[in-house]
Protein backbone atom coordinates (compact mmCIF):
# COMPACT_ATOMS: atom_id res chain seq x y z
CA UNK A 1 0.00 0.00 0.00
CA UNK A 2 1.21 3.55 -0.59
CA UNK A 3 -0.06 7.05 0.33
CA UNK A 4 1.52 10.49 0.49
CA UNK A 5 4.36 11.91 0.31
CA UNK A 6 7.42 9.69 -1.24
CA UNK A 7 9.77 11.32 1.11
CA UNK A 8 8.01 11.02 4.42
CA UNK A 9 8.10 7.17 4.24
CA UNK A 10 6.80 4.89 6.91
CA UNK A 11 7.27 1.25 7.15
CA UNK A 12 5.39 -0.54 9.57
CA UNK A 13 6.94 -4.04 10.43
CA UNK A 14 4.69 -7.10 11.96
CA UNK A 15 4.59 -10.49 11.97
CA UNK A 16 2.44 -12.29 14.73
CA UNK A 17 -1.28 -11.77 14.89
CA UNK A 18 -1.13 -10.22 17.82
CA UNK A 19 0.83 -7.64 16.29
CA UNK A 20 -1.25 -7.08 13.00
CA UNK A 21 -4.37 -6.90 15.19
CA UNK A 22 -2.58 -4.10 16.49
CA UNK A 23 -1.37 -2.23 13.88
CA UNK A 24 -3.78 -2.46 11.30
CA UNK A 25 -5.61 0.80 12.86
CA UNK A 26 -2.01 2.29 12.76
CA UNK A 27 -1.44 1.62 9.05
CA UNK A 28 -4.92 3.00 8.57
CA UNK A 29 -4.48 6.14 10.45
CA UNK A 30 -1.04 6.81 8.77
CA UNK A 31 -2.39 6.28 5.14
CA UNK A 32 -5.48 8.82 6.18
CA UNK A 33 -3.21 11.22 7.26
CA UNK A 34 -2.52 11.63 3.35
CA UNK A 35 1.45 13.31 4.56
CA UNK A 36 3.16 9.93 4.61
CA UNK A 37 3.94 7.04 2.10
CA UNK A 38 2.91 4.11 4.10
CA UNK A 39 4.22 0.75 3.67
CA UNK A 40 3.48 -2.60 5.50
CA UNK A 41 6.45 -5.25 6.05
CA UNK A 42 4.60 -8.96 7.29
CA UNK A 43 7.88 -10.35 8.64
CA UNK A 44 6.65 -14.17 9.02
CA UNK A 45 6.58 -15.11 11.49
CA UNK A 46 3.20 -15.97 11.95
CA UNK A 47 3.08 -16.89 8.58
CA UNK A 48 -0.92 -17.23 8.67
CA UNK A 49 -2.51 -16.48 11.98
CA UNK A 50 -3.26 -13.01 10.82
CA UNK A 51 -4.22 -13.10 7.20
CA UNK A 52 -7.83 -12.68 7.70
CA UNK A 53 -7.21 -9.22 9.89
CA UNK A 54 -5.36 -8.38 6.75
CA UNK A 55 -7.65 -8.95 4.32
CA UNK A 56 -10.47 -7.64 6.18
CA UNK A 57 -8.81 -4.58 6.03
CA UNK A 58 -7.52 -4.51 2.67
CA UNK A 59 -4.14 -4.92 3.25
CA UNK A 60 -1.21 -6.31 1.05
CA UNK A 61 2.05 -5.70 2.39
CA UNK A 62 4.62 -4.50 0.08
CA UNK A 63 6.80 -6.87 1.64
CA UNK A 64 6.48 -10.50 2.69
CA UNK A 65 9.46 -12.02 4.33
CA UNK A 66 9.72 -15.19 4.54
CA UNK A 67 10.11 -16.96 8.22
CA UNK A 68 13.80 -17.84 8.96
CA UNK A 69 14.47 -21.48 9.37
CA UNK A 70 15.59 -21.08 13.06
CA UNK A 71 16.25 -24.23 15.75
CA UNK A 72 15.58 -21.63 18.65
CA UNK A 73 14.18 -18.23 19.38
CA UNK A 74 17.48 -16.44 19.13
CA UNK A 75 18.09 -18.08 15.66
CA UNK A 76 14.85 -16.35 14.81
CA UNK A 77 15.73 -13.07 15.93
CA UNK A 78 19.28 -12.84 14.03
CA UNK A 79 16.99 -14.25 10.80
CA UNK A 80 14.51 -11.85 11.32
CA UNK A 81 16.66 -9.12 12.02
CA UNK A 82 18.55 -9.72 8.58
CA UNK A 83 15.34 -10.10 6.24
CA UNK A 84 13.57 -7.38 7.46
CA UNK A 85 16.77 -5.45 7.65
CA UNK A 86 16.92 -6.13 3.53
CA UNK A 87 13.36 -4.76 3.43
CA UNK A 88 14.86 -1.42 5.11
CA UNK A 89 17.25 -1.37 2.43
CA UNK A 90 14.60 -2.36 -0.71
CA UNK A 91 12.16 0.33 1.02
CA UNK A 92 14.47 3.23 2.39
CA UNK A 93 12.27 4.65 4.84
CA UNK A 94 12.17 7.50 7.04
CA UNK A 95 10.84 5.63 10.23
CA UNK A 96 9.59 2.39 11.01
CA UNK A 97 6.67 1.81 13.17
CA UNK A 98 7.23 -1.76 15.52
CA UNK A 99 4.51 -3.05 18.12
CA UNK A 100 5.07 -4.52 21.39
CA UNK A 101 7.64 -7.41 22.26
CA UNK A 102 7.81 -9.96 19.93
CA UNK A 103 10.94 -11.33 18.16
CA UNK A 104 9.62 -9.21 15.03
CA UNK A 105 9.47 -5.71 17.06
CA UNK A 106 13.21 -6.21 18.27
CA UNK A 107 14.54 -7.55 15.28
CA UNK A 108 12.89 -4.49 13.08
CA UNK A 109 13.85 -2.12 15.70
CA UNK A 110 17.31 -3.48 15.27
CA UNK A 111 17.72 -3.29 11.66
CA UNK A 112 16.45 0.04 12.11
CA UNK A 113 18.98 0.89 14.76
CA UNK A 114 22.06 -0.06 12.58
CA UNK A 115 20.57 1.90 9.71
CA UNK A 116 20.17 4.65 11.94
CA UNK A 117 16.34 4.69 10.67
CA UNK A 118 14.20 5.99 13.64
CA UNK A 119 12.03 3.59 15.49
CA UNK A 120 8.78 4.22 16.66
CA UNK A 121 7.44 1.81 19.19
CA UNK A 122 3.95 0.64 19.48
CA UNK A 123 2.74 -0.32 23.15
CA UNK A 124 5.52 1.09 24.63
CA UNK A 125 6.73 0.96 28.55
CA UNK A 126 4.65 -2.07 29.36
CA UNK A 127 6.39 -3.98 32.18
CA UNK A 128 6.36 -7.23 34.53
CA UNK A 129 8.75 -6.09 37.21
CA UNK A 130 10.21 -9.77 36.16
CA UNK A 131 12.63 -9.91 33.38
CA UNK A 132 11.72 -13.59 32.78
CA UNK A 133 7.84 -13.05 32.90
CA UNK A 134 6.90 -13.43 30.62
CA UNK A 135 10.41 -14.72 28.41
CA UNK A 136 11.22 -13.53 26.43
CA UNK A 137 8.87 -10.76 26.16
CA UNK A 138 9.42 -8.66 29.00
CA UNK A 139 13.14 -8.97 27.94
CA UNK A 140 12.04 -7.48 24.28
CA UNK A 141 10.25 -4.97 25.06
CA UNK A 142 13.13 -3.57 27.30
CA UNK A 143 15.62 -3.77 24.51
CA UNK A 144 13.40 -1.92 22.25
CA UNK A 145 13.16 0.85 25.09
CA UNK A 146 16.60 1.49 24.45
CA UNK A 147 16.84 2.29 21.09
CA UNK A 148 13.25 3.67 20.14
CA UNK A 149 12.71 7.25 19.32
CA UNK A 150 9.30 7.42 20.02
CA UNK A 151 7.07 5.79 22.32
CA UNK A 152 3.86 5.08 22.40
CA UNK A 153 2.43 4.02 25.87
CA UNK A 154 -0.73 2.57 26.25
CA UNK A 155 -1.42 3.74 29.55
CA UNK A 156 -0.54 6.23 32.07
CA UNK A 157 1.58 3.59 34.40
CA UNK A 158 3.45 2.54 31.16
CA UNK A 159 4.33 6.05 30.18
CA UNK A 160 5.60 6.67 33.78
CA UNK A 161 7.65 3.14 33.39
CA UNK A 162 9.48 4.97 30.66
CA UNK A 163 9.88 8.20 31.95
CA UNK A 164 11.25 6.26 35.39
CA UNK A 165 13.59 4.52 33.32
CA UNK A 166 14.97 7.24 31.64
CA UNK A 167 13.73 8.01 28.29
CA UNK A 168 13.45 11.42 27.84
CA UNK A 169 9.98 12.66 28.63
CA UNK A 170 9.06 14.64 25.24
CA UNK A 171 8.98 11.53 23.36
CA UNK A 172 6.39 9.88 25.18
CA UNK A 173 2.88 9.98 24.59
CA UNK A 174 0.28 8.62 26.38
CA UNK A 175 -1.95 7.33 23.45
CA UNK A 176 -4.06 4.39 24.79
CA UNK A 177 -3.68 0.63 23.15
CA UNK A 178 -4.39 0.26 19.67
CA UNK A 179 -5.98 -2.93 20.07
CA UNK A 180 -8.78 -1.19 21.48
CA UNK A 181 -9.33 0.68 17.99
CA UNK A 182 -8.75 -3.05 16.49
CA UNK A 183 -11.54 -4.49 18.55
CA UNK A 184 -13.97 -1.33 17.71
CA UNK A 185 -12.93 -1.42 14.51
CA UNK A 186 -13.88 -5.86 14.18
CA UNK A 187 -17.12 -5.20 16.31
CA UNK A 188 -18.36 -3.35 13.97
CA UNK A 189 -17.68 -5.03 11.00
CA UNK A 190 -18.79 -8.37 12.43
CA UNK A 191 -22.49 -6.47 13.11
CA UNK A 192 -22.38 -5.30 9.85
CA UNK A 193 -21.57 -8.58 8.01
CA UNK A 194 -22.82 -11.56 9.72
CA UNK A 195 -20.41 -13.85 7.90
CA UNK A 196 -17.21 -12.84 9.87
CA UNK A 197 -16.10 -15.36 12.17
CA UNK A 198 -19.68 -17.38 11.46
CA UNK A 199 -17.82 -20.54 11.53
CA UNK A 200 -17.78 -20.21 15.23
CA UNK A 201 -21.74 -20.32 15.46
CA UNK A 202 -21.94 -24.27 15.39
CA UNK A 203 -19.56 -24.30 18.42
CA UNK A 204 -21.99 -21.32 20.01
CA UNK A 205 -25.23 -23.27 19.41
CA UNK A 206 -23.95 -26.82 20.94
CA UNK A 207 -23.51 -24.82 24.27
CA UNK A 208 -26.69 -24.00 24.22
CA UNK A 209 -27.73 -22.26 27.51
CA UNK A 210 -24.54 -23.57 29.28
CA UNK A 211 -22.28 -20.10 30.04
CA UNK A 212 -18.89 -20.46 27.64
CA UNK A 213 -15.76 -20.23 29.51
CA UNK A 214 -13.40 -19.60 26.89
CA UNK A 215 -9.32 -20.86 27.69
CA UNK A 216 -6.24 -19.89 25.81
CA UNK A 217 -2.61 -20.34 26.93
CA UNK A 218 0.59 -20.05 24.92
CA UNK A 219 3.02 -18.36 27.12
CA UNK A 220 6.44 -20.01 26.46
CA UNK A 221 7.34 -20.13 30.15
CA UNK A 222 4.94 -22.71 30.85
CA UNK A 223 6.30 -26.03 31.62
CA UNK A 224 4.91 -29.06 31.44
CA UNK A 225 4.10 -29.32 34.87
CA UNK A 226 2.21 -25.66 34.68
CA UNK A 227 0.23 -26.72 31.58
CA UNK A 228 -1.09 -30.01 33.57
CA UNK A 229 -1.96 -27.69 36.46
CA UNK A 230 -4.16 -25.77 34.08
CA UNK A 231 -5.57 -28.82 32.86
CA UNK A 232 -6.59 -30.33 36.14
CA UNK A 233 -8.27 -26.47 37.12
CA UNK A 234 -10.22 -26.34 33.93
CA UNK A 235 -11.32 -29.92 34.00
CA UNK A 236 -11.99 -29.61 37.80
CA UNK A 237 -14.53 -26.57 36.70
CA UNK A 238 -16.09 -28.44 33.89
CA UNK A 239 -16.94 -30.80 36.57
CA UNK A 240 -18.15 -28.69 39.11
CA UNK A 241 -20.05 -26.41 36.86
CA UNK A 242 -22.62 -26.36 34.17
CA UNK A 243 -20.53 -24.95 31.62
CA UNK A 244 -19.31 -25.18 28.08
CA UNK A 245 -15.33 -24.31 27.58
CA UNK A 246 -14.01 -23.67 24.73
CA UNK A 247 -9.65 -23.80 24.13
CA UNK A 248 -8.69 -22.87 20.85
CA UNK A 249 -5.20 -24.52 21.01
CA UNK A 250 -1.87 -22.45 20.17
CA UNK A 251 0.20 -24.00 17.38
CA UNK A 252 3.18 -23.88 20.27
CA UNK A 253 4.31 -27.17 20.48
CA UNK A 254 4.45 -27.62 24.31
CA UNK A 255 0.50 -27.19 24.11
CA UNK A 256 -0.45 -30.57 22.93
CA UNK A 257 0.05 -31.87 26.13
CA UNK A 258 -3.14 -29.51 26.91
CA UNK A 259 -5.10 -31.38 23.73
CA UNK A 260 -4.34 -34.63 25.07
CA UNK A 261 -5.36 -34.27 28.51
CA UNK A 262 -8.76 -32.35 27.89
CA UNK A 263 -9.56 -32.95 23.80
CA UNK A 264 -11.86 -36.26 25.22
CA UNK A 265 -13.37 -34.37 28.06
CA UNK A 266 -17.36 -33.45 27.70
CA UNK A 267 -18.20 -30.36 27.10
CA UNK A 268 -14.32 -29.27 26.93
CA UNK A 269 -13.60 -28.55 23.24
CA UNK A 270 -10.41 -28.32 22.17
CA UNK A 271 -10.17 -26.40 18.54
CA UNK A 272 -7.86 -25.10 16.31
CA UNK A 273 -6.43 -21.71 16.36
CA UNK A 274 -9.43 -19.61 15.86
CA UNK A 275 -9.35 -16.17 13.07
CA UNK A 276 -9.95 -12.77 14.90
CA UNK A 277 -13.14 -12.18 14.03
CA UNK A 278 -14.34 -15.71 15.21
CA UNK A 279 -12.31 -15.45 18.23
CA UNK A 280 -14.30 -12.10 18.95
CA UNK A 281 -17.17 -13.55 18.31
CA UNK A 282 -16.37 -16.38 21.17
CA UNK A 283 -15.14 -13.57 23.84
CA UNK A 284 -18.22 -11.78 23.24
CA UNK A 285 -20.27 -14.78 23.92
CA UNK A 286 -18.18 -15.75 26.74
CA UNK A 287 -19.08 -15.52 30.79
CA UNK A 288 -15.75 -16.36 31.49
CA UNK A 289 -12.30 -15.89 30.21
CA UNK A 290 -9.09 -18.02 31.41
CA UNK A 291 -6.05 -17.02 29.45
CA UNK A 292 -2.27 -16.14 29.55
CA UNK A 293 -2.43 -13.12 26.83
CA UNK A 294 -1.80 -9.89 27.46
CA UNK A 295 -4.19 -8.75 24.50
CA UNK A 296 -6.55 -10.93 25.87
CA UNK A 297 -6.38 -8.63 28.89
CA UNK A 298 -7.15 -5.70 26.95
CA UNK A 299 -10.28 -6.85 25.39
CA UNK A 300 -11.72 -8.73 28.15
CA UNK A 301 -11.52 -5.40 30.17
CA UNK A 302 -13.47 -3.42 27.06
CA UNK A 303 -15.47 -5.53 26.56
CA UNK A 304 -16.60 -6.20 30.33
CA UNK A 305 -15.86 -9.73 30.71
CA UNK A 306 -14.39 -11.48 34.30
CA UNK A 307 -11.09 -12.99 33.05
CA UNK A 308 -8.86 -15.40 34.97
CA UNK A 309 -5.14 -14.71 34.17
CA UNK A 310 -2.51 -17.78 33.99
CA UNK A 311 0.18 -15.70 35.55
CA UNK A 312 1.49 -14.42 38.95
CA UNK A 313 1.88 -11.21 37.82
CA UNK A 314 1.45 -8.61 34.87
CA UNK A 315 1.75 -5.70 32.85
CA UNK A 316 -0.92 -4.76 32.77
CA UNK A 317 -2.35 -4.53 36.19
CA UNK A 318 -5.18 -2.05 35.30
CA UNK A 319 -7.17 -5.18 34.15
CA UNK A 320 -6.84 -6.13 37.49
CA UNK A 321 -7.39 -2.25 39.13
CA UNK A 322 -11.40 -2.48 36.97
CA UNK A 323 -12.14 -5.73 38.81
CA UNK A 324 -12.14 -7.42 35.32
CA UNK A 325 -8.93 -9.35 36.11
CA UNK A 326 -7.65 -12.18 38.79
CA UNK A 327 -4.63 -13.46 38.54
CA UNK A 328 -4.39 -17.24 39.75
CA UNK A 329 -1.03 -18.38 37.85
CA UNK A 330 -0.91 -22.12 36.48
CA UNK A 331 -2.84 -23.30 40.62
CA UNK A 332 -5.31 -25.27 39.97
CA UNK A 333 -7.33 -24.89 43.70
CA UNK A 334 -7.06 -21.31 43.02
CA UNK A 335 -7.96 -21.43 39.39
CA UNK A 336 -11.35 -23.21 40.42
CA UNK A 337 -12.04 -21.11 43.43
CA UNK A 338 -11.84 -18.25 41.33
CA UNK A 339 -13.61 -18.92 38.55
CA UNK A 340 -16.43 -20.50 40.69
CA UNK A 341 -16.55 -16.71 42.55
CA UNK A 342 -16.64 -15.10 38.76
CA UNK A 343 -19.79 -17.48 37.58
CA UNK A 344 -21.99 -16.49 40.79
CA UNK A 345 -20.88 -12.49 40.38
CA UNK A 346 -22.38 -10.03 38.03
CA UNK A 347 -20.18 -9.75 35.01
CA UNK A 348 -17.56 -6.39 35.70
CA UNK A 349 -19.19 -4.54 32.43
CA UNK A 350 -17.21 -2.63 29.89
CA UNK A 351 -14.06 -0.29 31.23
CA UNK A 352 -12.27 2.29 28.88
CA UNK A 353 -8.88 2.03 31.14
CA UNK A 354 -7.40 0.53 28.11
CA UNK A 355 -7.87 3.26 25.54
CA UNK A 356 -10.90 5.30 23.79
CA UNK A 357 -10.29 3.77 20.51
CA UNK A 358 -8.68 6.65 18.82
CA UNK A 359 -4.86 5.51 19.81
CA UNK A 360 -3.71 5.31 16.35
CA UNK A 361 -5.04 8.60 15.26
CA UNK A 362 -2.40 10.27 18.11
CA UNK A 363 -0.06 8.21 16.42
CA UNK A 364 -0.32 9.19 13.21
CA UNK A 365 -0.84 12.51 14.32
CA UNK A 366 2.83 12.74 16.27
CA UNK A 367 4.53 10.59 13.42
CA UNK A 368 3.22 12.91 10.52
CA UNK A 369 4.15 16.37 12.66
CA UNK A 370 7.50 15.20 13.61
CA UNK A 371 8.50 13.57 10.06
CA UNK A 372 7.43 16.64 8.50
CA UNK A 373 9.32 19.32 10.60
CA UNK A 374 12.31 16.56 10.27
CA UNK A 375 11.69 17.12 6.38
CA UNK A 376 11.76 20.71 6.52
CA UNK A 377 14.80 20.76 8.70
CA UNK A 378 16.23 18.73 6.47
CA UNK A 379 15.57 21.00 3.22
CA UNK A 380 16.35 24.07 5.06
Amino acid sequence: MSRGSQSLSVLVVAGTRPEIIKLVPVVQALANAGSMRVRFCHSGQHEELGQGVLDAAGIVPDERLMRPVAPDIGALVAGLTTSIGAALDRQRPRAVVVQGDTATALAGAMAAFHRQIPVAHVEAGLRSGHIGRPWPEEGYRRMVSRIAHWHFAPTRAAAQALVAEGIDEPFVDHVGNTVIDALYWALGRIDADDTLGADIAPLLARAGKRPIVLATVHRRELAEGDLRAIAEGLRALVAREKVELVMPLHPRAENEVLRDLLGRVPRIHVVEPLGYFAFLRLMRASRLIVSDSGGVQEEATALGRSLLVLRSETERPEAVMTGTARLVGADPALLLDEAQAALARPAPGPSHVFGDGQAAERIASRLARDLLAREMALTA
